[in-house]
């Protein structure tokens, strides 16, 4: 027996376990969170170490040598790597993979942690003489015109959105040659940061309670347009006040919101700001997490992997639109992005505040049982009344219409007083169904259990859920009829019955399809907020986050698949997104107008949220949830399976259940299943599940252990994937 230095490695696999390796006696000294590369299974492998064995006797042809140290230093700092090591356990994810996805892509490739500018990142900006040129400059020179004017409203571009603008290099190098713009690796402020906003007394109060020494966790509940985001930007202008080398980490839900987000605290703070997002580029990545590990960004804005960026001076975390599902990890490591926020910052002794107009029902729990310290807002910060909103039945709509009469006449009224209108409809593409008239039979998914949604943009057959795609068919499979009916509307089908009816005015769609260029969002809402005339449609990436000034009415098409979801989640979704759009409408000194049209117009908790508030249709749910013992009032996990063969699948979960019956049985834990997935079959893979639900959040995560490590003495066979997913957003 040999005296060994050795380390314990996290890596990359999906092996519940960490890995023993012992060091050159010539290597640097390890730390915990360095990174090293090893051999495993015939291979090389960057992993991070989670421990240091001083000395350890082991036997040494058990133990192989790693092959190199690869930082001297800790990539990752000791509370990033406790909290990963917590999440991996609480969410039964293997460390290795919890600890991957917390690494940008460079250096779990064994890149160097440090700043290297990317030759793509170049910026183009105007000189000071291009500064001062006058309003319609160049007239003879059109494009270079247009060019001037672009970077006078957009600020510093790199060349690619330049391009995707519609620009050629040519108008680049002789405005270059003029001296009217510059290339520069580090864009001019074109502004001056400005100042802060005078508060009104909600946001007064609700700053002044912000506690900004110490952990608390703030739930920060106001309507929308009541200026949620000022009270963030002054209590961080107060943590900078304090300490000039503050960092405040603020976490968004989605790429979309990232632009507008930065752009306002640019105009605020003369920080260095950095995103962090999968928009980015590898390098651009890691150049921002560089910045914000050694401390020189003060201020990190990112969606849910930000969460784990190491800051060398944390002072403060926000999380706007805390409600947000998309801070849930849907597959992989199934993280919450929202509570480990939460957990962050009492890990560091430092405040979060927790944003939303409506807030989530586990927050609102936690702020009833003074876990949260609730800040209320409850006027618009323009004083504005809330919109006046009315519930119109949709029956009457033709299956190819799908906006009622009452609807439209609004429309009218509203764009002839000068006015915007935003349309919203969660349903992308021409129409859900296409049927045949003779027969009856729909076109499904040849992978899913779905119906196939028509486009028309270019005209195809479109599987939302595995993105299958065919062309449009032309006749019937099963009859051989050309009478196919397109059923149901989409976004695209609503704005060709918009622009039918509404001649000459502007329709302008917002979705995943009309929005798949680069800088086409920022584009589409550059022409709304131009203030003429016109009519937004739209999917969820317009119902939260944007402030459109001139919308004045706001119509939502289907409110009712919420009401009637399978999913216990439904109704709360359904209240918040209602909520969400209606506060599109009247945010700046125009009265507001919300049109809901719906199927089944007398259902309470639709009328309750109307005629009350979201905080009274809140409570509504809350007294269910709290009858049936769902979340919050319990705490719930699933345990998928999916394989290529139903009863393979099925087979796994049952082999589960019936050693899961033969633990000790507590009443304080229920299982249910193995049953089928909302959608059974998806991607050309059957999907079950087995739900777990107790009162006791330490019998649940004891269970799942047992169960996770007898899976892992399984052994499954590897056409079947399975996953552990614990406090479930999604039960599908």
């Amino acid at each position: 027996m040999t005296e060994l230095f050795c380390v314990q490695v996290a890596l990359p696999v999906p092996l519940r376990q960490l890995f023993d390796y012992r060091l050159a006696p010539a290597s640097a000294p390890a730390t915990v969170g360095a990174r090293i590369r090893v051999p495993f299974a015939g291979r090389e492998l960057v992993g991070v170490i989670m421990a240091v064995k001083a000395s350890g006797t082991v036997a040494p042809e058990k133990i192989k040598s790693a092959i190199e140290l690869l930082d001297p230093e800790p990539v990752l700092p000791a509370d990033i790597v406790q909290l990963l090591s917590w999440a991996a356990d609480y969410y039964h994810c293997p460390i290795g993979e919890a600890i991957q996805a917390a690494l940008p892509v460079l250096l779990r490739q064994g890149e160097p942690p440090e700043y290297q500018q990317d030759p793509h990142s170049r910026y183009w900006q105007l000189t000071p003489e291009g500064q001062g040129l006058p309003d319609q400059p160049l007239r003879k020179a059109p494009r270079q015109a247009e060019l001037i004017l672009y970077l006078r409203e957009q600020g510093p571009s790199r060349w690619q959105d330049l391009k995707t603008a519609g620009f050629a290099r040519d108008a680049l190098k002789r405005l270059c040659e003029r001296q009217l713009i510059e290339p520069t690796h580090a864009p001019r402020r074109q502004f001056s940061p400005q100042a802060a906003l005078p508060l009104n007394e909600d946001q007064r109060l609700a700053l002044d309670n912000i506690d900004l020494s110490k952990y608390n966790t703030y739930l920060l509940d106001g309507i929308t347009g009541s200026g949620k985001t000022e009270v963030y930007l002054q209590a961080i202008a107060r943590t900078l006040e304090a300490n000039p080398l503050a960092q405040t980490l603020v976490l968004v839900p989605e790429i979309g919101l990232t632009p507008q987000t930065i752009r306002r605290f640019e105009r605020r703070f003369d920080e260095d700001i950095v995103t962090l997002h999968s928009g980015l580029s590898d390098r651009e990545r890691l150049n921002a997490w560089t910045k914000a590990s050694d401390g020189s960004a003060r201020i990190i804005i990112g969606t849910r992997s930000a969460i784990f960026t190491p800051l060398r001076h944390p002072s403060l975390i926000i999380v706007d639109e805390e409600h947000d599902g998309s801070f849930k990890q849907q597959d992989g490591f199934r993280y919450s992005a929202r509570d480990l926020a939460c957990l962050r910052a009492k890990n560091l002794g430092i405040p979060i505040i927790l944003g939303s107009a409506t807030p989530a029902l586990e927050s609102l729990y936690n702020a009833r049982r003074q876990r949260y310290t609730q800040l209320k807002l409850r006027q618009r910060a323009n004083q504005q009344a809330a919109p006046r909103i009315q519930i119109v039945d949709s029956n009457e709509c033709a299956p190819d219409r799908s906006i009622t009469d009452f609807s439209m006449n609004a429309i009218r009224r509203h764009l002839d007083a000068g006015n915007q209108v935003l349309v919203f409809l969660n349903r992308r593409g021409y129409a859900p169904t296409l049927q045949c008239y003779d027969c009856g039979s729909q076109v499904l998914c040849p992978n899913c259990d779905a119906r196939l949604t028509l486009h028309q943009q270019p005209r195809h057959l479109h599987c939302h859920h595995c993105d299958y795609q065919s062309p449009a068919l032309t006749r019937c499979s099963n009859c051989n009829s050309h009478k196919l009916l397109a059923l149901g509307s989409g976004t695209e089908r609503s704005e060709e019955l918009l622009a039918r009816e509404l001649p000459g005015t502007d329709i302008i769609r917002i979705d995943r399809d009309s929005t798949r260029q680069k800088n086409s969002l920022e584009n589409k809402l550059a022409s709304i907020k131009s203030g003429g005339p016109c009519v937004l449609v739209g999917t969820q990436m317009i119902a939260k986050g944007h402030h459109f000034p001139d919308v004045t009415l706001a119509i939502i098409l289907d409110v009712d698949s919420g009401l009637l979801s399978a999913d216990f989640r439904g109704p709360e979704r359904m209240g918040q997104l209602i909520t969400q759009v209606a506060g599109r409408a009247g945010r700046a000194q125009k009265p507001g107008e919300v049109i809901l049209q719906s199927r089944t117009p007398e259902h309470p908790l639709l009328n309750l949220l109307v005629q009350q508030d979201y905080q009274q249709f809140a409570e509504a749910i809350l007294t269910e949830r709290e009858i049936t013992l769902m979340p919050p009032y319990s705490h719930l996990a699933l345990l998928r399976a999916d394989a290529p063969n139903a009863e393979q699948a099925l087979h796994f979960l049952q082999g589960l259940r019936i050693f899961s019956d033969s633990l000790p049985h507590d009443p304080a834990l229920q299982v249910l299943g193995p049953m089928p997935s909302l959608m059974e079959k998806r991607g050309q893979r059957f999907r079950y599940l087995i739900q777990l639900k107790s009162t006791s959040r330490g019998l649940l995560n004891q269970h799942l252990q047992i169960l996770a490590h007898h899976i892992s003495e399984l052994k499954p066979h590897r056409n079947l994937r399975w996953s552990i997913d614990v406090d479930p957003q999604d039960m599908s």
